[in-house]
């Protein structure tokens, strides 16, 4: 999630500003030749883990918009889990597993650029989307509810208008969607602004597999909020299941390195996002929107929600973009 898709906290929230020289100097510091070997064990081991729980969930089918990565669970009617920024097959199968638990079955693909799908020369929402119908036409899937949350919203919802004959329904979870802008937030928004420490955190962090490892153990609060863009309060005040579920989610963006073309494009796209067809979208919808994401996700919820016929805005005033 580079730094052009990160929001700032309230004043309340704000992080004690570190110098960028000396964020730098910490991660220069651990990549030196005093890294203490326990850390480098350590590090190794965990992205040893990473790469093996995703390795052993997935698989790849050939189609005619190209490779794609998916994994599929449950049993029931089928669910179409779209992910966000940072993750892949694995993290629509984690946001998705209480649908399963209830008796659904679920695919959950990895986008352009994520793990084991490549990126394409045409990496757009459009293309994206006609990726999940050549998924589905490779499952033999006619019909699907269609789940996109965050970045994952974009072809999610270019799906429903390309495909209405295979949409059952779309549920849209804190979208990135028009008139949601990285650089120019709608007026009332969250500003943009965010300290020059972080900025540098996330141009170096968001390079290596180590740098993003180690960043959260040196600036835990400047990654809470500028890669999971929820307020360290929001995570304070949170039950302790809640906390051990965000930590996962930070732990699983790893590797980071199979997944930063992926976010490369998703920036890219989330930057200037244009206003769909939104009259044309007849299924029945349903928007789920945080007021103090960081993301500034919360104006697209709600345009979207009064401009779709059919969709019912469901919102909250705290919980951040997690």
């Amino acid at each position: 999630m580079p730094d052009r898709f990160l929001g700032s906290s309230k004043e309340t929230d704000e992080v004690p500003r570190a110098s960028p020289a000396r964020v730098l100097g910490i991660l220069a510091g651990l990549l030196g030749a005093g890294l203490p070997t326990l850390v480098l064990l350590k590090y190794r081991r965990d992205i040893r883990r990473a790469r093996e729980r995703i390795s052993a969930e997935s698989k790849v089918v050939e189609t005619p918009c190209g490779p794609i990565e998916y994994g599929l669970v449950g049993d029931g009617p089928v669910i179409l889990a779209v992910h966000g920024a940072g993750g892949g097959f694995d993290q629509g199968l984690e946001v998705a597993e209480p649908l399963v638990q209830s008796g659904y079955r679920v695919i959950a693909m990895s986008r352009f650029g994520y793990l084991r799908t490549p990126l394409p020369l045409d990496a757009s929402p459009m293309a994206q989307a006609d990726a999940h119908a050549c998924l589905l036409d490779a499952l033999d899937i006619q019909r699907v509810a269609v789940v996109g949350a965050s970045a994952g919203a974009p072809s999610s919802m270019q799906f429903v208008l390309r495909y209405p004959e295979r949409t059952a329904a779309l549920v849209l979870l804190v979208p990135a969607a028009y008139p949601c802008r990285i650089e120019q937030r709608p007026a009332g928004g969250l500003p943009t602004r965010i300290s020059a420490a972080a900025k540098v955190l996330f141009d170096t962090a968001l390079k290596s597999d180590f740098l993003f490892w180690v960043a959260p153990k040196v600036a835990r609060n400047t990654i809470l909020q500028g890669v999971l863009a929820t307020p360290p309060s929001v995570l304070q005040n949170a039950s302790a299941e809640e906390r051990v579920r965000i930590a996962q989610v930070l732990d699983h963006i790893q590797p980071l390195s199979m997944r930063r073309l992926g976010l490369l494009n998703d920036a890219s796209i989330i930057r200037s996002l244009p206003r769909y067809e939104l009259e044309r979208i007849t299924v029945p919808t349903l928007i789920l929107g945080v007021a103090d994401c960081l993301y500034g996700t919360y104006a697209g919820a709600c345009y979207s929600a009064e401009h779709i016929p059919r969709a019912r805005l469901v919102s909250y005033p705290n919980g951040g973009h997690l």
